[in-house]
């Protein structure tokens, strides 16, 4: 035999989803075993439903308990083990992929796809499909060996044969199982199950290129492998549901009670329970289906593709029958996508605010197909870097730009869940767990419960016995002290606070997809923002145009025609829907500036030789005509563009102007980046220094540049032409400078984060010099606080990669313009110097600090951040702790930020428009969308309020929830601690509680109070002190442990009073009665009454989280009216009331006004230690004189930070030396 693999083999490695795999194959006599166990150890059928039972809710034992470990080529199920430490199990399942040939060798449909494609490859030992890499493996050999292929362990019944024959056709055998909705096959090259993958990373460029589309046999075979192209949402029957529901612990729990409470003749409150729970298991039951139709009717899509067959032939299908490598055709008009494809030839403008949240259409191009370079490996499509060649699935096509007859060609790359829009509905249908310290004490409490349940259970049958009492009394009186520790509402209780939350946010235009993450909202410690459409408004007006050989230019139409107006008015992405001009914000802005005109194609616009996308011209009459009136119009055609990247921070399109014979290309995009592919002549000595002056004071730069291609380049070669290729060696021409104004409600809300102690991180794409520059002035950056740019660069030229330290700089106070300044004209004078800018002059001067004083923060570009990353990943924690500025950084790296954050202890909340945030705002514990839409499966909030206001209040309701939640279940833990010392009390004189009183008890009181708790709004204003996120946190041991011993008091103290009278009468047992009509049990039951009332008034504590108790009008009526009814049953119970609840009511009068008097000091002394003792410093301090270190890496590091007045070493250089780094003098 194989020897069995003890340790996991790990899926998905490196990944967010990585799984621990464990094989287990069937084993016959180990099953039969446990069978026979659970039947004879577990009373016969009554064993085996408890089994089955607890096999459904851990799937993992059932596994361990019937099959054996083994190999995973042998399993027939898997054992999966995620991050979180949750477990699946899951069957391997075999597909049959038919061969059509007699020949054994791979037949010519997958040969093709196999030497070319990653998806999968057929192992010439065992003829099976599996997941490859490409260039694995290539096309098997013309008669190759095809022979079935046994395991190395001999083992005649293995039944693994990859290839099997069936009526003389030959079949190839793909193992598999989904988890998920993603399906992972077996790979024998590295002996391991991988995640079947389409046409995505990886792929070479080329490929797409190759296909001539897929024939219909072809398309079904692959089919069989990939399955059916939907992203299908179950929606169970009521039937199932309930079923499902009803199997719940939590419901088993509740069924068992209710049996148990009938067979103790609680009928009446076993009835009411019932009713409850089919009114609340209804209610859910509808909730459940309601939002899986919501979900399902969102992401439905039944479409007709049209897909191309090779040659001039094309089919339409169902959008559900495509398959990775199917070619397909976008419509004119546009269409929504089905799936996720690389477009390969024309350009669409496509809606992506369904995944994005941004309601901008963006513009798609071709892949790129670069010729392959000796000596370097060929162009791989990457989705990250090109998804602007990318249609995803889910997202709206809006039109489609066409060359000649030519139509617009997509690669199909993936299908079903796997798409980007699949990947979105599988995050909400399988959320990560939260891993909140509220919940994982919550479930240590419950077993604290469930240990004194034991003891309990053990102390009722230990007096029952001592009573005589018969078999069946014991075990029934024993079972029902379970049912008393372990309150069956215990669960709802603890997510009453974020539901009514939820509720709240929703009135306020915030949404939520996700309750839980409203209680870890309310840790948040640090709250990330984007800049621009978060921070600042998203419009930008164009402050004017420098020129690279002039002086500023305040409107853009005054420019002379030339290259930089021509820039102005062609490098941009904007488009015509419906005869209204869309596209990016500043793009919108900048052409309006330049008076164009912008005309889109139609069927006869051949004016350019060829069928332009587009074209601009002059608006005036007086400019449109080009000298005399018979010569050529004024027109430039956009014939190629290169779309917008954040990696690159540039875009560029190719243009010809009508009657030239050479083409020009225009590049835009962020002023160094520019500046960089320029030829260094042309660019303006001064170049840094004027940009400085623009970025210091908060505007947005955008640089220009161009070049003219040589005659030689014709159109057909536009389309293969590469971006490397058109983007080097231009001419820079100037800046735009917009302005990007803060928007009005910034300012406020980040000085009120600043007073609740939330630390606030800018995290953007802009510029870094803009970005402090706003940071100042929303007052992230306080004005005597001191910045520091930390630069990072590579190893380059034998010099390890280093670290820079320098001062920022920024725009003097005292400097404001009184109408001097230097000479217009000058170039790095940046504007007409008689003008003032905004509130500064230029001038700036160096921040000379000989030690910083107050705080510090760190500028860290995203170019920096990703070799500090590499070369110093050491530095990471400290660049977290105190940087507040991360500028030019891509979608990926504000995700790593996050994930580095969370790392350091800081519960982060993350605050972006959508478009660019998409990882971070799903990576951050509160991800908050500014989106018009009404919930965005980008992330777990979205907000219709468009400015960051959204952000305390998201906060505040957290807060209020989390306390609510404490509040619940702390009152849920003292009702059970309350109700055990009751019946243990009553179990010693062989008595217990009346079943109406039972009743008044559990629903009037507890059911209703528990309701109403959560009612309590949240309080308006953010305090710096946070709530508590952990149950076992020393001051919420101190109040509940506080609450039990003076409840024990109390009930003890009400007892032994009781029986010291000299009326009392001592209760008899009868073994025929229930005992219940007693001085003992009116006495504990009248007291205990007002413990429950009191202690839920204790727990519903206001200030400084949830607005003041008697705000919560509903449940402060209920209080009244439960202590008003408690108090006529304990001074006066008129006899048929009495009667009715089982109350003695001849007790003296002046014992009952006793009672009402200690009673009142109860309540007195439980307000004074949860408003006074319990909120009070003293004990706050006297529990951290314990506390050694703070548990948060973050809270060690500001200690260490504040102690190292040696660091930063500012003015400095630090060296990476192998994986250590040193500092040396910056020379």
């Amino acid at each position: 035999m194989a020897p069995v693999e003890r340790s996991p083999t790990l899926l998905n490695h490196g990944s967010e989803d990585e799984m621990e795999c464990r094989g287990y194959k069937t084993n016959s006599y180990k099953a039969f075993l446990c069978l026979s166990v659970v039947f004879l150890c577990g009373g016969g059928p009554v064993g085996v439903l408890l089994a089955m039972l607890v096999f459904r809710w851990r799937p993992d034992w059932k596994l361990r308990a019937t099959k054996s470990r083994c190999p995973l080529y042998r399993a027939d199920a898997v054992l999966l083990k995620d991050i979180y430490g949750q477990c699946w199990t899951e069957t391997v399942d075999i597909i049959y992929v038919p061969v059509d040939e007699c020949t054994l060798h791979v037949p010519d449909w997958l040969a093709s796809y196999i030497s070319a494609s990653p998806d999968f490859h057929l192992d010439p030992k065992t003829q099976t499909v599996a997941a490859k890499q490409y260039g694995s493996c290539g096309q098997m050999p013309e008669g190759g060996d095809c022979s079935s292929y046994k395991e190395e362990d001999g083992d005649e019944d293995d039944e693994e044969t990859s290839l099997t024959s069936a009526n003389d056709k030959k079949r190839l055998c793909v193992r598999f199982f989904d988890h998920q909705h993603v399906r992972y096959i077996w790979n024998s090259n590295i002996s391991c199950f991988t995640k079947l993958r389409g046409l995505d990373d990886t792929t070479p460029c080329s490929y797409f290129y190759q296909l001539g589309g897929l024939t219909r046999e072809e398309q079904h075979r692959k089919c069989a492998l990939y399955g059916e192209n939907s992203i299908y949402i179950e929606v169970k029957s009521y039937s199932r549901l309930l079923f499902e529901e009803v199997l719940n612990p939590f419901y088993v729990f509740q069924i068992f009670s209710v049996i148990l409470w009938s067979l103790n003749d609680y009928y009446i409150y076993a009835s009411c329970i019932v009713v409850i729970s089919v009114i609340s298991i209804s209610v859910e039951l509808y909730e459940i289906r309601k939002q899986a139709e919501t979900l399902r009717d969102m992401v439905a899509l039944e479409a007709e593709v049209s897909v191309w067959r090779g040659d001039s032939v094309y089919e339409d299908i169902p959008g559900q029958e495509l398959v990775p490598g199917d070619v397909i055709t976008i419509p004119p008009y546009g269409t929504m996508m089905a799936c996720d494809a690389v477009l390969i030839t024309g350009n669409c403008i496509v809606n992506e605010s369904m995944l994005t949240g941004e309601s901008v259409p963006v513009t798609k191009t071709p892949l790129p197909n670069p010729p392959p370079t000796e000596g370097q490996d060929p162009c791989v499509y990457i989705s990250e870097e090109h998804k602007r060649h990318t249609l995803f699935c889910g997202t709206q096509v809006i039109q489609t730009r066409y060359y000649g007859g030519e139509k617009v060609k997509a690669v199909v790359i993936r299908t079903g869940f796997v798409t980007a829009k699949g990947e979105l509905v599988r995050s909400i249908l399988f959320p990560k767990p939260m891993g909140f310290k509220f919940y994982q004490d919550a479930m240590r409490f419950l077993a604290v419960l469930a240990g004194l349940a034991v003891i309990g259970f053990s102390y009722s049958v230990y007096m029952m016995i001592s009573f005589k009492a018969p078999v069946k009394e014991i075990i029934l009186r024993a079972l029902d002290m379970i049912t008393v520790i372990v309150p069956p509402a215990l669960p709802a209780a603890m997510t009453v606070g974020s539901v009514y939350a939820q509720r709240r946010l929703m009135k306020q235009g915030i949404f939520c997809i996700s309750p839980p993450r409203i209680n870890v909202s309310g840790k948040t410690k640090l709250v990330c923002f984007d800049k621009t459409g978060t921070l600042t408004e998203d419009g930008l007006d164009l402050w004017g145009v420098v020129p690279a050989d002039m002086s500023v230019v305040k409107n853009a139409a005054d420019l002379p025609r030339g290259a930089l107006l021509a820039a102005m008015a062609s490098c941009h992405s904007l488009t015509l829907i419906e005869g209204e001009m869309t596209g990016d914000p500043l793009d919108l802005k900048m052409f309006e500036a330049t008076d164009w005109l912008l005309e889109e194609p139609g069927p006869d616009n051949t004016r350019f030789d060829i069928l332009a996308p587009t074209v601009v011209k002059p608006v005036t009459a007086d400019t449109f005509i080009m000298g005399a009136s018979s010569q050529t119009p004024y027109e430039i055609g956009i014939l190629r563009q290169f779309p917008f990247s954040s990696s690159l921070q540039r875009m560029s399109v190719i243009t010809r102007t009508l009657g030239n014979r050479n083409m020009d290309v225009y590049l835009k995009g962020a002023p160094e980046m520019v500046a960089s592919l320029c030829i260094k002549e042309t660019v303006p000595p001064d170049f840094h220094t004027t940009l400085m002056r623009y970025t210091l004071q908060g505007f947005r730069v955008i640089a220009f540049a161009w070049k003219m291609l040589d005659t030689s380049i014709k159109f057909h070669h536009l389309q293969k032409i590469q971006r490397d290729q058109v983007e080097t060696d231009l001419t820079f021409l100037g800046l735009m400078v917009m302005q990007n104004a803060l928007k009005p409600e910034t300012t406020p809300t980040i000085q009120q984060l600043r007073e609740a102690n939330i630390r606030t991180v800018m995290v953007t794409g802009d510029n870094m010099l803009t970005a402090v520059s706003v940071a100042r002035n929303c007052r992230m950056v306080l004005s005597n606080d001191t910045v520091i740019l930390v630069t990072a660069n590579p190893p380059e030229e034998g010099q390890p990669a280093h670290i820079t330290w320098t001062y920022s700089e920024h725009p003097t106070e005292d400097s404001v313009v009184q109408g001097q300044g230097q000479q217009p004209g000058k170039w790095d004078s940046g504007a007409d110097m008689s003008e003032p800018l905004v509130e500064y002059d230029m001038s700036y001067q160096n921040i000379q600090i000989e030690e910083p004083e107050g705080t510090y923060h760190f500028a860290v570009s995203g170019k920096s951040f990703a070799v500090i990353r590499n070369h110093f990943p050491d530095l990471i924690p400290k660049m977290c702790v105190r940087g507040t500025v991360f500028a030019r950084m891509s979608p990926n790296q504000k995700a790593q930020l996050v994930e580095s954050l969370q790392d350091l202890g800081y519960c982060v909340a993350m605050c972006g428009d959508g478009a660019n945030d998409c990882g971070a705002l799903k990576t951050a514990h509160a991800g908050i969308s500014l989106s018009e839409a009404e919930a965005s499966v980008a992330s777990p909030f979205t907000s219709k309020i468009p400015n960051i206001q959204c952000v305390p209040t998201v906060i505040r309701e957290g807060r209020a929830a989390l306390v609510t939640s404490f509040g619940s279940f702390k009152y849920m833990a003292l009702y059970s601690m309350v109700q055990f010392v009751s019946i243990i009390t009553l179990y010693s004189i062989d008595s217990n509680l009346g079943d109406i009183q039972y009743l008044y008890i559990d629903l009037a009181i507890t059911t209703s109070v528990a309701l109403f708790m959560g009612w309590q709004e949240a309080y308006p204003k953010l305090v710096p002190q946070r709530p508590l996120g952990s149950l076992m946190a020393p001051v919420n041991l101190f109040s509940v442990v506080g609450q039990v011993v003076l409840m024990i008091a109390v009930q003890v103290g009400t007892f032994v009073y009781l029986k010291q009278q000299p009326w009392f009468v001592p209760l008899k047992p009868d073994p025929k009665s229930d005992n219940i009509l007693c001085y003992e049990t009116t006495v504990v039951f009248s007291v205990t009454s007002y413990l429950y009332i009191v202690l839920a008034a204790a727990f519903s504590k206001g200030r400084p989280y949830r607005r003041p108790l008697y705000t919560n009008y509903v449940f402060m009526m209920s209080l009244m009216i439960l202590l008003g009814f408690s108090t006529l049953l304990l001074l006066h119970p008129f006899t048929p009331l009495a009667k009715f609840i089982e109350l003695k009511v001849d007790m003296p009068f002046h014992f009952r006004l006793v009672l009402l008097a200690i009673v009142s000091a109860y309540c007195i002394i439980v307000f004074v230690i949860e408003d006074f003792v319990v909120t009070s410093q003293v004990l706050r301090k006297l529990f951290r004189l314990r506390k050694k270190l703070p548990k948060n890496r973050y809270k060690l590091l500001e200690k260490e930070l504040a102690e190292n007045p040696d660091w930063p070493p500012v003015g400095e250089t630090t060296y990476a030396v192998g994986e250590k780094y040193q500092d040396s003098t910056h020379s």
